[in-house]
């Protein structure tokens, strides 16, 4: 079994499903993110969708960040309000938040994505400040943006910006999410290398009239594990802040690197089934899953505290199911004995940035409140 030190702090008492932050870790893993980037000459623009704080934002000030990534016009003012000044927004512009932007880009440095020539029209018709803009390329993703070969319509949007007198072409921009669907790290090598040609040829056949564009990338198993970062200039990763099960699973950090867990309470024990049932549901956890070695969705890993340690449990123990406040953990008969109605269980989540977003708030190991972006 892995083992560790009770991380939460035993003079806080916690009654419900809270979300436990190991400030320590986090930071940790800010600063070796940032000095992976500085090494590698790229400029560090961290996506600040995973954690929405103000507070653990300065965390990342301190690492030296000056630039920052969000996924909303409603994130970018939360933390334009809390200082930050240089924000991209990497969602394709919204057309109707237009009227929105042009408050915030009065404000700070903003760059903005399009994709197709109506949001870029609107843009030229209705922005009333000095904008960037970066075109989003889809490298395999296939959510957003467009595929790197359809040069005739990046031709005509570039024409477009270029007679635009408020709006800068900034580069090009990608998000090679599909890294996350990897099986193994040699997955996410190889689809971060095929993202990197296509960048790269798009760098090529527009830096000569560009010659200032940069090419932006942002996924947390790439910016992790990979060290050929050549012609990219940028660099977004979020999740790495918190990393995850998924994270894990795939290969791009290990347990200790995780610095969220779930604390739950043990509500009933039903051993006929070998079911305990958790104060810990859906609206918690959200709903993302991974394959367990039973080939069973599994939504998390359990850790127990003996009354002297703390436990991570092998994966015949995890968080099976998931309703509104439900949660059913499955366990072997031999690791029964951990679970009384009114304990206090850990439960490492398969996915930080969902889970952070429902919780919105954080419980730091030292005894802490860090509260989220509220919602509006």
């Amino acid at each position: 079994m892995f083992k560790q030190n009770c991380v939460y702090p035993s003079e806080m008492e916690i009654t419900r499903p809270t979300l436990l932050l190991n400030k320590e870790t986090a930071i940790c893993n800010i600063e070796t993110m940032a000095l992976k980037a500085a090494n590698l000459n790229l400029n560090f623009r961290p996506h600040f969708k995973t954690h929405q704080s103000a507070e653990i934002g300065e965390w990342f000030r301190a690492a030296g960040v000056k630039g920052i990534t969000v996924s909303s016009f409603t994130m970018a003012n939360y933390f334009a309000e809390a200082g930050w000044d240089d924000i991209t927004i990497a969602f394709s512009v919204n057309i109707l938040e237009i009227p929105e932007i042009n408050e915030l880009a009065g404000r700070v440095k903003l760059n903005l994505l399009i994709e197709n020539m109506e949001g870029l029209e609107a843009l030229q018709k209705q922005i009333t400040w000095h904008t960037g803009i970066f075109i989003k390329i889809d490298t395999g993703y296939n959510r957003t943006g467009i595929e790197s070969n359809r040069t005739l319509l990046i031709d005509q949007l570039l024409e477009v910006i270029q007679k635009s007198p408020l709006l800068q072409f900034k580069g090009f921009l990608a998000h090679t999410g599909h890294t996350y669907q990897s099986n193994s790290t040699h997955d996410v090598f190889s689809r971060h290398f095929d993202a990197l040609l296509k960048m790269k040829a798009l760098k090529a056949r527009y830096v000569n009239e560009w010659p200032e564009l940069l090419i932006s990338l942002g996924d947390t198993p790439s910016c992790s594990i990979c060290e050929n970062f050549d012609g990219v200039d940028e660099i977004r990763p979020g999740n790495f802040v918190f990393y995850d099960l998924m994270q894990f699973k795939i290969g791009v950090c290990k347990l200790s690197d995780i610095a969220i867990r779930m604390v739950c309470p043990v509500i009933a024990t039903h051993p006929s089934r070998n079911e305990v049932v958790i104060y810990g549901g859906a609206i918690h956890f959200a709903k993302d899953s991974i394959i367990n070695i039973d080939g069973k969705p599994l939504f998390g890993r359990i850790i127990i505290n003996d009354g002297e340690k703390s436990l991570l449990l092998d994966e015949r123990n995890y968080l099976h199911s998931l309703s509104q406040e439900h949660g059913i953990l499955k366990i072997t008969p031999r690791d029964f004995q951990y679970f009384k109605p009114g304990n206090l269980i850990e439960i490492i989540p398969v996915h930080a940035c969902l889970t952070a977003n429902l919780m919105k708030e954080f419980l730091t190991t030292e005894g802490e409140i860090i509260k989220m972006m509220p919602f509006y």
